[in-house]
C-alpha cells in the first residue's frame, strides 16, 4: 500500500472539458495503484435547491440536517460516484465505486452539534481498498461515513464527511506514496496572491491562523498535515489545467507542496 497514490477530485471533474478521469485511466494502464476520493458539493447544492432545502456553510463545511443528509448520501454515493465510475470504465479503465459506509471503510461520530450530521473520522479500515487494488481496480470513494461511534438513539446510520479530510485520512491509514488534491485554484497563495510552491507544515498552519488560507482550502491543508504522518508527498494543484494529473505524476506540475521540515 506504500506505492498507492491517493487523488482527491471535485464534483466539477464530471465536466466534459476535464481530463482528470482520462488521466486516471492512463495511469492505471501504466501500472499505477490509485485510490480516488471525490466531492460533489456543487451538485449537492443544486439538488438541495431543487428540493427547496436551504444550504448553510460554517468554516467551509456544509451544515447537514436529516433532510440534507438524505440528499448528500443520494448524490455522493449514488449519482456522482456512479457517473465517475461509469466514465472510467467506459474509457478502458477498471473502477469500482464505494462509499465510506461500505465495508465500514470510514467510521465516524458527530463532530459538532452545530454542524448537524457531519462526521469526524475516528477510524479507517482499509481492507476494502486493499481488496479492490489487489484485484486490479481503482476504488472510487464517496465521502459518506458509517455513524459508528457515540450514535444517539434514532440518529442516522450515516454521516456526511468532508471529502478532503477523507482523502487525508485514507492516505495516512495506508501510508500512501503521494496525496494529490486537484482543485479549482493554482495552489496555496500568500496574502498578495502569489503562489507558494513549497510550505512546511508549520508555515501552512500559520497561513490558516492568519486567515490567509480560508474556506475550502482549510480542510485541504489539514488533510495534508494529517497525511504527512505517513505520506511523504502532499500536493495541492490546479485541476483545471489540461492533463494536470498526468503532469503532476510526471513531475511537470505547478501547485503547492506541503512537507515536514
Amino acid at each position: 500500500m506504500d506505492k498507492v497514490i491517493v487523488i482527491k477530485i471535485g464534483g466539477a471533474t464530471l465536466g466534459s472539458h476535464d481530463t482528470t478521469l482520462e488521466d486516471i485511466v492512463q495511469l492505471q494502464k501504466r501500472g499505477k495503484s490509485l485510490v480516488v476520493v471525490h466531492g460533489g458539493g456543487k451538485i449537492i447544492t443544486d439538488w438541495l435547491n431543487k428540493q427547496s432545502i436551504p444550504t448553510k456553510f460554517v468554516r467551509g463545511e456544509r451544515v447537514t440536517d436529516k433532510a440534507s443528509l438524505d440528499v448528500v448520501a443520494a448524490v455522493l454515493a449514488g449519482l456522482t460516484n456512479k457517473e465517475i465510475v461509469a466514465v472510467i470504465n467506459n474509457s478502458g479503465g477498471r473502477a469500482i465505486g464505494i462509499s465510506g459506509v461500505d465495508g465500514a471503510l470510514i467510521q465516524g461520530k458527530i463532530s459538532d452539534n452545530e454542524m448537524g450530521y457531519v462526521g469526524t473520522i475516528v477510524k479507517v479500515s482499509p481492507g476494502p481498498l486493499e481488496a479492490l487494488l489487489k484485484a486490479g481496480y481503482v476504488p472510487v470513494v464517496a465521502p459518506v461515513s458509517l455513524h459508528a461511534f457515540e450514535r444517539p438513539v434514532d440518529a442516522p446510520q450515516m454521516l456526511n464527511v468532508n471529502a478532503d479530510i477523507v482523502a487525508g485520512e485514507i492516505a495516512a491509514a495506508i501510508g500512501a506514496e503521494r496525496l494529490i488534491f486537484l482543485t479549482d485554484v493554482a495552489g496555496i497563495s500568500d496574502k498578495s496572491g502569489k503562489l507558494l510552491s513549497r510550505l512546511t507544515a508549520k508555515e501552512a498552519e500559520a497561513l490558516i491562523a492568519a486567515g490567509v488560507a480560508s474556506g475550502g482550502m482549510i480542510p485541504k491543508i489539514r488533510a495534508c498535515l494529517r497525511a504527512l504522518a505517513k505520506t511523504p508527498v502532499t500536493r495541492i494543484v490546479d485541476g483545471r489545467q489540461s492533463h494536470a494529473l498526468l503532469g503532476e505524476i510526471e513531475g511537470k506540475g505547478d501547485g503547492t507542496t506541503i512537507y515536514l521540515a
